[in-house]
């Protein structure tokens, strides 16, 4: 701790405001166009060199992203155009264990102005001693990153082996006859269950990765192998869609009254309803099916299930629900390390970035843990 030093943000960083981009001038080319949430679109032209990174200016004031190519920051974003020879993911780290959200300088809408924050007191070490902790925590990155991108090629085989089932190539039976839409199911008798909101839901994965427990009001009912499928703009359309394996043995979970519950019927892998909630035909009928004022438009369980299909051939049917439960289950495992690793990171990471545990100590709990 006392080859830490302090000093301001101002004096680590220097920051400036990002650059309009409306939506219709994006060329949507390999760059991507960083938002106060991450990435929000693609562009063919680059304004900052990566690695660097954004803090939210208009939204999730002061949250950090870190964008490891060249990219374009949007006008409601700062980004970090000097580092000064401090780490790169050193400064990540430590934008994120700050709370910049008290200097919002919007009397309206909430903006971050880099003027009220560059005065904020920080304390860091050498850039040699932050580039040992900044490699700590990316060991925990990369390991997260290596897991997503199993979980990632998962989803792209077995996206795959669905359309090779044929199933949405036009149709001749009812959906309904192979996927029930919001089955009835009775929540177990206890103060509170397993919740899951609409943040929780992935928009590319399947892997729901947080959940609460809370008091079981009202809202989506469901179990292990259930499909939860966003009804609501733009959720829908961002493709907020998740498949529940994280609950126990006959546990029931509670959800989001603005979600649509999808459950395999007998005899039909629970994996398929899934796939089928991925599916760009099924998707593009529950959108065009959605109604409501501008903003708050909404598909019913209903419009969505009016949906024909074909039957898909048993034996077909059969394998890619053998293939598809194998790799749901050690994505499972996947992903519970995942979590394992996430939480461990968020532990140390506070305390890395204050310099109270020493980097030999982090670096033997996570060489343990990985």
């Amino acid at each position: 701790m006392s080859d830490w030093h302090p000093t301001t943000l101002g004096e680590l960083v220097a920051l400036q405001r990002g650059h309009d981009l409306p939506q219709g001038l994006r060329a949507g080319g390999t760059i991507p166009v960083i938002g106060s949430g991450g990435i929000a679109g693609w562009h063919n032209v680059a304004k900052a060199t990566g690695p660097g990174v954004t803090l939210g200016r208009a939204a999730n004031l002061g949250i950090p992203t870190l964008v490891e190519e060249d990219f374009w920051p949007l006008n409601t974003t700062l980004y970090v155009t000097d580092f000064r020879g401090n780490d790169i993911r050193f400064v990540y780290h430590l934008f994120q264990t700050l709370d910049l959200s008290g200097y919002n300088s919007g009397s309206v809408q909430p903006m971050l102005n880099r003027n009220f924050i560059k005065n904020v007191p920080v304390l860091v070490p050498e850039p040699a001693e932050q580039r040992r902790v900044a490699a700590i925590l990316g060991a925990l990155d990369d390991n997260i990153a290596g897991n997503d991108s199993i979980a990632t090629t998962y989803e792209e085989l077995f996206r795959a082996k669905f359309a090779s089932l044929g199933v949405t190539d036009g149709g001749d039976i009812a959906v309904t006859d192979l996927v029930t839409f919001n089955p009835k199911t009775p929540l177990n008798h206890s103060n509170e269950a397993i919740y899951v909101d609409m943040a929780a839901l992935p928009t590319r994965l399947s892997s729901i990765q947080t959940w609460m427990r809370r008091s079981p009001k009202s809202g989506s009912r469901f179990q292990n192998g259930d499909t939860l499928l966003a009804r609501i703009t733009p959720c829908l359309e961002n493709g907020k869609t998740g498949y529940v394996d994280f609950l126990g043995d006959g546990e029931t979970g509670a959800g989001s009254t603005e979600f649509i519950v999808m459950r395999s019927k007998n005899g039909v892998p629970p994996e398929f309803s899934y796939f089928l909630a991925r599916d760009e035909r099924f998707r593009k009928h529950a959108i065009q099916k959605m109604v409501g004022s501008s903003g708050r438009q909404r598909v019913s369980a209903t419009d969505a299930s009016d949906f024909l299909v074909n039957r898909p051939d048993p034996g077909q049917l059969s394998k890619f629900g053998a293939e598809a439960g194998t790799a749901f289950r050690h994505l499972r495992a996947v992903m519970e390390e995942s979590r394992a690793l996430g939480n461990l990171r968020d532990v140390l990471l506070p305390e890395l970035m204050s310099g109270r545990l020493r980097v030999k100590d982090a670096e033997k709990i996570v060489e343990e843990s990985i």
